[in-house]
Parts: C-alpha cells; structure tokens; sequence
C-alpha cells in the first residue's frame, strides 16, 4: 500500500522534534481536525541550515514531514519556496489516493514558514 520511502520515513522519521530558537514557524492543519504540522526552520541568510517538525497524522503525513526536511535543510529558501506538493509526494515514491493532502499539508507547513522570512512567500500550497 505504502512505498519503500514512505514506509522507510515513517518508521525512521528525521529531525523530528523542535528547534531551540528556530528563525521561522510554519503549521498547516488544525489541531483536533485531522492531520496537523508545525515545521520549524533555523535560516541563515537565504540558506535553511536546520530544520525539524512535528506531525498529529497518519504515517504518510510523518513520512511527509521528514522527507521534506530531508529536501530542504541546506537549501536556499527561494529554492525551498518551489517545491510542490506534487514534487514531495514524487520523492515519497507516490502516495495512494487518499493520502495525497499529507504532501500538501507538508509543503504548507513550509510555505507558512517561509511566509516569515520572505517577503513574497504564500501558505498556499
């Protein structure tokens, strides 16, 4: 039902958890309603150089979150700002239908997050 990846970020998730001081917040969902996540991002310059999240969710959506984290951490955050939803669910090795919103929620716990430290940067995912 799952991918590899999918399976190997859920059962394995990276930079789980939260940042000491971190520069940028994003979260998307609400809390009690489905899947929820907070990402946070410590940016330096126009660099994401850490980064960790939180989800309340399904496995796709932790696997969501830490395959993102994987992606950007090191990236320049203009870069960061054009991953999709359908870019992050191609690095999952795909998602069933159903699950699909959890790369979507991913990816607007990130534009939130960036909305901070960019001037141009939109939640919409």
């Amino acid at each position: 039902m799952f991918s590899d990846t999918v399976m190997d970020h859920f059962t394995n998730p990276r930079h789980v958890g939260t940042l000491a001081s971190p520069d940028a917040v994003g979260t998307a969902g609400t809390p009690g309603r489905g899947n929820y996540m907070v990402l946070q991002l410590r940016v330096d310059g126009d660099r994401i150089v850490d980064c960790a999240y939180m989800t309340f969710g399904c496995p796709p959506a932790i696997a969501a979150g830490s395959a993102l984290t994987e992606i950007i951490k090191g990236m320049r955050t203009g870069d960061a700002l054009r991953i999709t939803a359908e870019h992050l669910e191609e690095a999952l090795g795909g998602l069933p239908l159903g699950r699909k919103h959890c790369a979507a929620l991913a990816v607007q716990a990130l534009r939130a997050a960036l909305s901070s430290v960019l001037p141009n940067a939109s939640s919409d995912a």
